[in-house]
């Protein structure tokens, strides 16, 4: 396995590692000990400016000039590239983020899957013909919508990586990712990857920063042609306005308050624990985490009993070791965000049945916990806490579930727990979530579309239409008779 400390990262701007302009440079921590982990360079403007630069001379050169089959071999081999190096690459992200290799080996195996699907995709990229009679012949043209900003966040940054790179590179574009300037690690050692297996300088730059400076002129740029955010509905609304003025295109995939809904007919230890896994896996920190569950009123006690237990049987760990389940939090600054959450719940009163208080010792870690009495109301109910708390609510019956479900702001993935199936599809046509899954905790694949309703945000990743969103359709209407036709005689 490698180790991060052995070297220090720069930016990665036209296929080679790049200092920054200003020579800003970061001290990275290991959110699980503390520990100094890594030097990683901060981009700044003129960074931003670079990067930009060498993505339309891609666009513009030898990618451009990249037919179908050659981006379908390069994205294979980039997948190739990616397995070849899990092992690395899920020691970073463990190192960097404090999750547990339990979870960062599959989201680097995911990553890979990402590219090996979009390349299966570009096959479908084609134009069609319409007859409009006389002498005139129509037909479409796909291109590539031109140089994407690309913004990740720290909670999954090689995975949303992935997700990110794979369709814009199957279009034909080219990309500038910014992830976060506390987690770039993984994401630089992908745009290396990448130079590696062949893809053009310029196709893939990095450029990690905060959001306020690299990202927000990242997004404001006139260079950039289409802008894709994951992270948090606040800055997905601020870079909407940024982007409204340009006109830019843009895709957003936010926050979420996601329901676990169990009825009385359910296998509540199927259902319970699955949820458990739905809200602790990546400690919570993340947008589809299963943090309210929904009890139907008869079982609520049991289930009460039941998330208590399963909280307290969540290996947690040193997240470097391969059996722990669930490691720490991006940062001691979040735990105490996670907790002060945690206090409100308390103070509007939940009850703790679970955790509830922060671990003692090295490392930003928080214990699986969970809130009981809770009400659709209260803020821990409502509000997205990005840590492993889960919100326990009764219901009374279908519609009530489904009042309580919708009422969010949010409407990214909900599940469904029960014995009686055509309940599970009827209440998929109710609940106003992107995703529904019906006695399944997982909910996103290579090929099925992931995003949001509401402020969950628009447009969907991993999917067929994910391409569609990185490609421009062009008309082209020919004369095929002698002269052109010309209506006013002139």
């Amino acid at each position: 396995m490698a180790v991060a400390t052995e070297r220090e990262y720069g930016l990665f701007i036209d296929g080679e590692t790049a200092e920054p302009a200003d020579g800003e440079v970061r001290e990275l921590a290991e959110p699980a000990t503390g520990k100094p982990l890594a030097k990683a360079a901060t981009a700044g403007p003129a960074d931003v400016d670079r990067a930009v630069v060498a993505a339309r001379t891609a666009i513009e050169g030898a990618w451009g000039k990249t037919p179908p089959n050659e981006r379908s071999r390069l994205l294979h081999a980039l997948a190739d590239a990616i397995v070849a190096n899990r092992k690395e690459l899920a020691e970073l992200e463990t190192r960097n983020v404090g999750k547990a290799l339990l979870s960062t080996k599959p989201e680097v195996l995911v990553a890979a899957e990402s590219f090996r699907y979009m390349a299966s995709t570009i096959g479908s990229i084609e134009g069609g013909t319409r007859p409009i009679g006389g002498s005139i012949l129509s037909y479409t043209l796909k291109e590539p919508v031109g140089v994407c900003a690309q913004i990740v966040p720290w909670n999954y940054p090689i995975m949303l990586a992935g997700w990110k790179l794979a369709p814009a590179l199957a279009a034909g574009c080219t990309v500038v990712l910014k992830p976060d300037a506390a987690t770039p690690l993984t994401a630089l050692r992908l745009a290396e990857l990448a130079a590696e297996v062949g893809i053009p300088a310029g196709v893939v730059n990095v450029v990690p920063g905060d959001g306020p400076t690299t990202g927000a002129h990242l997004v404001s740029h006139p260079g950039v042609d289409k802008v894709s955010f994951t992270g948090s509905t606040a800055t997905g609304s601020e870079i909407m306005r940024l982007c409204a003025d340009p006109v830019k295109r843009v895709s957003l995939e936010l926050g979420g308050k996601s329901p676990a809904i169990v009825f009385a007919d359910a296998d509540l230890e199927d259902a319970v624990g699955s949820t458990a896994y739905g809200i602790y896996y990546a400690a919570g920190q993340s947008c589809d985490a299963r943090s309210r569950l929904l009890a139907e009123r008869s079982i609520y006690d049991d289930v009460v009993r039941l998330a208590a237990e399963k909280a307290g049987a969540v290996r947690v760990g040193d997240p470097l070791d391969p059996e722990t389940q669930m490691g720490s939090l991006i940062s001691e600054a979040h735990r105490a965000k996670v907790h002060g959450y945690v206090e409100a719940g308390r103070g509007e009163g939940a009850e703790v049945v679970a955790g509830g208080e922060p671990a003692a010792g090295d490392g930003a870690f928080y214990p699986p916990t969970v809130l009981a009495e809770v009400e659709s109301g209260q803020t821990v109910a409502r509000e997205e806490i990005f840590g492993p708390v889960v919100a326990v609510i009764p219901f009374e019956d279908e519609d009530d579930a489904v009042r309580i479900a919708n009422d969010v702001r949010y409407g990214l993935v909900a599940t469904v727990w029960t014995g009686d199936p055509a309940r599970g599809h009827r209440l998929a046509r109710r609940i106003k979530s992107g995703t529904l899954t019906i006695n399944l905790p997982y909910g996103a694949f290579p090929g099925v579309p992931f995003g949001g309703y509401k402020q969950s945000g628009f447009g969907r990743e991993q999917a067929l239409e994910t391409l569609q969103t990185y490609l421009e359709t062009k008309a082209v209407l020919l004369s095929t008779g002698a002269r052109p036709s010309n209506p006013w005689g002139l």
